[in-house]
């Protein structure tokens, strides 16, 4: 069963204000406001289609058991889709109480998968070294202010055991720079600066997908990473 959730806000720049403003006062706790208010632009309403290119393309061989890791899940769609579609135990992390709620509500709409939990997690406080066999990185980089990216490539680099996998699908990448956010500016190259690509890390897929959604066009990258 396949459900698809309706956004009339989603990709709509004019929401992106309110929520720069709303988070920039509010901290972390804007974000379960934005829930709150239905304040999400980013949210499309269904898993991504990039994500579902790599995986039954097989272009790279990512791990059929263990754990995943999705931070900044939001309402669940690509964490639902990786705990199906490669049966690995997932956990779907958010901070916001009310994007968790709204994942579990929507686990329960499409019945199940079993292997797939949401937790109300700081992922930066996370300390389970070597845990997961694959993370996912969706909007999660682009929504946490720049400084603190240094943090996220280490944080990915304690949590990821050697020989896992980091999918990083790398959105928006818009033509100029802005220090406003979230979204915040972005190209591929931030991920390598903070995850130490060379010593931590060997990239193993870098395409631009030719499964996206419309908004996405022309302003997206997928990038897998391969602990070491």
């Amino acid at each position: 069963m396949s459900v698809a959730y309706s956004n009339d806000h989603y990709g709509d720049d004019k929401y992106f204000g309110p929520l720069q403003e709303l988070v920039g006062k509010e901290k972390e706790k804007g974000w379960d406001e934005a829930w709150k208010t239905k304040l999400t632009p980013w949210d499309a309403g269904t898993f991504q289609p990039a994500l579902q290119e790599l995986i039954e393309s097989g272009a790279v061989d990512l791990p059929k058991s263990g754990r995943a890791l999705v931070p900044g899940c939001g309402r669940g769609y690509d964490a639902v889709y990786i705990a199906k579609s490669l049966g690995l135990d997932t956990l779907g992390a958010d901070i916001a109480a009310k994007a968790v709620q709204a994942a579990k509500d929507y686990k329960n709409a499409i019945g199940g998968p079993d292997n797939v939990k949401f937790e109300v997690t700081d992922f930066f406080a996370m300390d389970t070294p070597a845990a997961f066999d694959l993370a996912y990185d969706y909007t999660f980089f682009i929504a946490i202010p720049p400084s603190l990216r240094p943090a996220w490539g280490k944080q990915m680099t304690k949590l990821v055991k050697p020989g896992g996998f980091l999918i990083t699908l790398v959105f928006p990448i818009e033509q100029e720079y802005t220090d406003a956010g979230p979204p915040f500016f972005v190209r591929p190259e931030h991920y390598a600066e903070v995850l130490g690509a060379g010593t931590n890390w060997e990239k193993v897929w870098d395409v631009v997908p030719t499964k996206t959604l419309d908004t996405h066009v022309g302003k997206e990258r997928l990038i897998v990473w391969k602990r070491l």
